[in-house]
């Protein structure tokens, strides 16, 4: 399982890198998902947008949240877009 997901995750990164190249800086993270989503169906890869999530520890329910990607069932994937990547 876990050759899968790292093969999965570089398919991933891959497309966020290709819309990265693509888009350049200076969108809005609303963005880069939805250009993250038209990259990973150009792919071949099957995702849910804005997925609910019940996060849970030990048998516990600790946190509700919305992921930005699911991908293949498999993988969060949460967006983050900033000015500058630069600390200062």
């Amino acid at each position: 399982m876990e050759n899968e997901i790292d093969t999965l995750t570089g398919l991933i990164i891959g497309c966020a890198m290709e819309v990265h190249r693509t888009l350049g800086p200076g969108f809005l993270e609303s963005v880069y998902e939805k250009a993250l989503a038209i990259e990973l169906g150009l792919q071949g890869l099957s995702y849910e947008r804005q997925m609910p999530i019940h996060a849970r520890y030990k048998g516990h329910a600790v946190g509700d949240f919305v992921s930005d990607l699911l991908v293949e069932k498999k993988v969060l994937v949460e967006l983050k877009a900033c000015q500058s990547c630069n600390p200062g």
